[in-house]
């Protein structure tokens, strides 16, 4: 793509930008691009694989998920619910792993990532459903503190995130202390005016999106636990930590729900990022890159601290 089609981009994005094809159809093509993905996943070992220990558990016949320890950790820890985005029809446990390695010893937590049933072969809710169930295990660990428990996602993952939150709100539990919504899909009425201005923006857009919301609702109807965005109440949800990017379609409904949220009551920190795109996390060596890596960290291991002994 031609990075001078978007006067806004960071310069540090530009070259990535430049290398990028036009993904416009890319969910049309299903397999291949699953088969994409899957040359992406790292071979070997990732950077600091040695300080974590792993486990899975089934979630019912076609999911699982994969629990991640600091080794050598003792009590009550902190656990993070870890959802990969991925269009609600894409992703998975080993591309997500060396992600869910770094933020298990980084923030001294237990991660949970999940291996959700993928549609359009398990359309909506059968993704959701795996995420609570999920949820439900990593709260009932014994070495978790259920009282420091927290979701958090990427695209459809931060969409799944929000979900997970309003199913753990309105079925009395297992708690949640917060929410991590990164880039968030969470309209599938595509009607917002970023979603109507980016039809062609790198690694997402309009089409991508209308795809994604047909794959994952298959011949169902859309209510507020498949689309947040739909969700009258917002009220008794945990605190939220939202991230949108400049360029992307799915700006606006990120904004709008931590809009929705702070005039419902919920505590939000929101970041919309200039000069980024959908996915601006593959350029690892950009400032705003590892700027949006920090903070996103920071929220996290803030909202996750041990509650400061009381005087």
């Amino acid at each position: 793509m031609d990075p001078a089609d978007f006067p806004t981009l960071d310069p540090d994005l530009a070259g990535i930008v430049a290398l990028l094809p036009d993904m416009t159809e890319s969910l049309a093509d299903l397999a291949g691009a699953r088969a994409m993905l899957d040359g992406f996943v790292p071979e070997g070992p990732v950077p600091g694989e040695e300080l974590v220990e792993t486990s899975e558990q089934p979630i019912g016949e076609a999911a699982r998920v994969r629990f991640y320890r600091p080794r050598r950790a003792t009590g009550e820890l902190p656990g993070l619910l870890y959802l990969h985005g991925g269009g609600f029809c894409l992703g998975g446990l080993e591309l997500e792993h060396g992600l869910a390695v770094e933020l298990c010893h980084t923030l001294g937590a237990v991660v949970a990532s999940v291996d959700y049933r993928l549609a359009p072969e398990h359309p909506y809710p059968a993704g959701l459903d795996d995420c609570y169930a999920a949820l439900q295990l990593l709260a009932a660990r014994d070495d978790v503190d259920a009282a420091r428990v927290a979701v958090h996602g990427q695209s459809a993952g931060g969409g799944l995130a929000a979900a997970t939150a309003l199913l753990a709100r309105d079925r009395g539990g297992p708690a949640l202390c917060f929410q991590a919504l990164g880039i968030p899909e969470l309209d599938d009425r595509l009607d917002t005016p970023s979603m109507r201005t980016f039809t062609a923006t790198p690694m997402w857009s309009r089409p991508q999106a209308a795809l994604s919301w047909q794959y994952y609702l298959g011949s169902g109807e859309a209510d507020r636990y498949a689309a947040p965005a739909r969700a009258e109440d917002l009220s008794g949800l945990p605190p939220a930590y939202v991230v949108t990017c400049e360029l992307d379609p799915l700006r606006d409904e990120g904004i709008g729900y931590a809009l929705r949220l702070l005039q419902a009551g919920v505590s939000v920190e929101l970041h919309s990022f200039p000069g980024t795109v959908h996915g601006s996390a593959i350029a690892r060596e950009a400032a705003v890159v590892k700027r949006m890596d920090a903070e996103l960290v920071d929220a996290l291991r803030r909202a996750l601290a041990p509650e400061q002994a009381q005087p």
